[in-house]
């Protein structure tokens, strides 16, 4: 997860964690969290422990926690249409699901939290747009992922 943020890095807003968030989370359920967490520990040490990297403490365990959501024997005809969809909307909500911690760590008011959502959604546009592109992937990476893991190794 992180070697693919620093290597998409000159994309502004497109990157594979969502698509690998929900990977994760389809393959490994409740330890899918690990590698999250250490994804956001990676990040905070590469680019430092600043107010941005607190909201990444719950913005990816959102995403988790609705895909966990989804139904595990989801029929792929359907899974192909709604996994990158839910991927797509985390990314256009990402400015949105943002604001509580910049509003409390700025003391904006409501008012300026909605000015503020409102300035960065061309920004989530974009967001959502590459997740969804990103989100295309989702299924054929979760059923390798599960057919690699299944092969007994010798």
């Amino acid at each position: 997860m992180f070697c693919s943020k620093i290597l998409m890095e000159f994309l502004p807003n497109i990157h594979l964690l969502g698509m690998f968030t929900m990977v994760f989370t389809l393959v490994f359920r409740q330890k899918a969290l690990i590698p999250i967490y250490v994804y956001v520990l990676m990040n905070g040490l590469y680019a430092g422990f600043n107010l941005w990297w607190v909201p990444y403490l719950y913005i990816w365990t959102i995403l988790w926690g609705v895909t966990m959501l989804l139904p595990k024997a989801m029929p792929t005809k359907i899974a192909c249409v709604v996994y990158p969809v839910v991927c797509c909307l985390h990314g256009l909500l990402y400015g949105t699901l943002y604001a509580p911690a910049q509003a409390l760590m700025f003391g904006l008011d409501l008012r300026q939290t909605i000015a503020w959502i409102i300035a960065g959604l061309p920004w989530d546009a974009v967001h959502g747009v590459g997740n969804l592109v990103a989100g295309l992937l989702i299924l054929p990476l979760t059923a390798l992922l599960r057919k690699l893991l299944s092969v007994k190794r010798t």
